[in-house]
């Protein structure tokens, strides 16, 4: 199963320190970022997808599965990803944006339908694939675009607040339901939040970024 290594990882801005991360997120383990805004929480991230703005400077490695990615193409960093928003194609049925996550293979459509039929009942969402986008509520379409991710087969899952537009209710299921498949799927995980919740809910290691570090708690 795969693990997330962060090699002596420092990232700056100027002479401002943002972020100096030495660790490993174990499979199905969620490494939880909280700090103000401007702490750089979000840069790491972007690191780790390789987008990182040329402002910023960056020093170490990231070795997922025991290959160094810090180099890699953002395509073949094998990521997935989950934003505060669904990000659900609007032109396409439920069906539809989860297909788009399976590459097309010649001869392949029955297998791939399969996959998204097995996927629309892990969420609990059979018989929804014809659907429109649009008629789900906030929580379905959460569980679309993990189900729509996870088909994508990544090798580590990032998740950006994904929970902060839900309502309190809805957002403690979603939170469960996301956690859950991460620890089945055996998963390394990253999240990013403001919500002692979100992180007490993960149960992984929790690191503090201050305006010039990175200090590591206990887990919640």
């Amino acid at each position: 199963m795969p693990r997330l290594v962060f090699e002596q990882v420092r990232i700056r801005l100027g002479a401002r320190h943002l972020v100096d991360l030495h660790t490993t997120v174990e499979p199905g383990q969620t490494l939880t970022l909280m700090g103000p805004s401007g702490s750089g929480k979000s840069t790491l991230l972007d690191f780790l997808c390789g987008t990182l703005a040329p402002a910023f400077s960056a020093e170490g490695r990231v070795l997922l599965d025991g290959t160094d990615i810090t180099s890699l193409p953002p395509e073949r960093r094998q990521l997935g990803i989950l934003f505060q928003d669904a990000l659900l194609l609007p032109h396409l049925s439920v069906a539809g944006n989860l297909l788009v996550a399976l590459p097309s293979r010649r001869g392949g459509g029955a297998e791939r339908r399969a996959k998204v039929a097995a996927a629309l009942v892990e969420a609990g969402l059979e018989g929804f694939g014809a659907r429109d986008p649009a008629t789900l509520s906030g929580g379905q379409q959460a569980r679309v675009a993990l189900m729509r991710t996870l088909l994508a087969n990544p090798r580590a899952l990032l998740l950006d607040e994904p929970f902060s537009k839900l309502d309190a209710t809805l957002r403690q299921r979603i939170r469960s339901f996301v956690f859950a498949e991460i620890r089945r799927y055996e998963l390394p995980a990253i999240l990013v939040t403001h919500d002692p919740e979100d992180a007490a809910a993960a149960g992984g290691p929790v690191h503090q970024l201050a305006t010039n570090a990175l200090d590591a708690t206990a887990p919640p």
